[in-house]
């Protein structure tokens, strides 16, 4: 009994994200004129699925008490090289997704060296290298435009079996694939310390380093999935595709129970922080709120969201000043 108490305090955030989830889930189905439909539910997991894998990036980096102003860039530049790259044969398509992928990763390691090395603050760096990571997906297309594989395209946004989004399980399968073998591993633990205590971790023989580089390159990873998905919804790439999801992302990491202090986050509950922002737009489309007006509404959120991160950190260190 009291280690199920235990468990439910460890994950009461996630379990708070779920459950608003789950609200605003059955308020949209009910005022949709179409009600719980396969294919409703195939859009709305579509909307979501590109924030919710940019999220589960900025996930890690907030994890080592970082921030990542890059993401929306790293995004976009994927975006645009899928644009360009991901056609034709099946083994150039392969070839394609995998050099999106790369390119995203190797964004990522940019962004953790100069971190590390030059010492720069991550807000700063990622900051300066996300208008490179923009200069660059301008270059590659300057117009929106391009051409994704149509066959692939179809694919990852239709249904399995005309029931589950086929965007769902692949959000399922990386979570299960990178998240999972990355949070049991070394690597993975240090990134939790390193939000907590990096001192401590540092002085217990961690390598803090290496944990900052790979998180900020697991991070430019999941924005290239990101934006390869945007790819497939969207069948061309553009350069300013991306400028959104980078303040979403933190706002998702946010309503996910996750402190911008560093130390404590979910993927669960980022994943179902990036499903809640999207339905909240769906919610206001079908519900008659002025298109003008919805940029209004979804700041107004982006701002309690994060003001609920500053008040977390707040509380915490009003804490630890009492113990002093």
């Amino acid at each position: 009994m009291k280690s199920a108490s235990l468990h439910l305090r460890h994950h009461a955030r996630t379990l708070l994200a779920l459950g608003l989830l789950a609200a605003l889930l059955i308020a949209f189905l009910g005022i949709h004129p179409r009600g719980a439909s396969a294919t409703v539910l195939t859009a709305w997991s579509n909307q979501g699925v590109a924030l919710a894998l940019v999220a589960i990036g900025q996930t890690l980096v907030v994890l080592t008490s970082g921030i990542d102003i890059s993401i929306g860039a790293i995004m976009a530049l994927s975006n645009c090289v899928a644009s360009v790259l991901v056609q034709g044969d099946t083994t150039q398509v392969a070839l394609g997704v995998l050099a999106v992928l790369l390119v995203g990763t190797l964004c990522g390691v940019v962004n953790g060296l100069i971190i590390v090395y030059v010492r720069i603050q991550p807000i700063v760096a990622t900051l300066a290298t996300g208008t490179i990571y923009t200069g660059i997906a301008l270059l590659v297309r300057p117009t929106p435009g391009g051409e994704v594989d149509a066959g692939l395209s179809d694919a990852m946004t239709g249904t399995l079996g005309d029931l589950v989004p086929t965007s769902l399980v692949v959000v399922a399968l990386v979570v299960l694939l990178v998240w999972e073998p990355l949070r049991r591993s070394l690597t993975g633990r240090t990134l939790f310390a390193l939000g907590s205590a990096e001192q401590a971790a540092y002085m217990s023989g961690l390598s803090v380093d290496r944990a900052k580089i790979v998180a900020y390159a697991t991070a430019g990873l999941f924005a290239a999935m990101g934006g390869l998905f945007l790819g497939f919804q969207t069948a061309s790439g553009d350069a300013a595709i991306g400028l959104p999801y980078t303040l979403n992302s933190v706002a998702a990491v946010v309503l996910g129970g996750a402190t911008l202090s560093g130390g404590v986050a979910s993927v669960l509950g980022t994943i179902a922080g990036a499903f809640m922002l999207r339905a909240i737009g769906s919610l206001m489309f079908f519900t008659g709120v002025p298109p003008l007006a919805q940029p209004l509404f979804e700041g107004l959120v982006l701002i309690c969201a994060v003001a609920l991160g500053a008040a977390r950190l707040l509380r915490i260190r009003n804490r630890l000043e009492i113990f002093r």
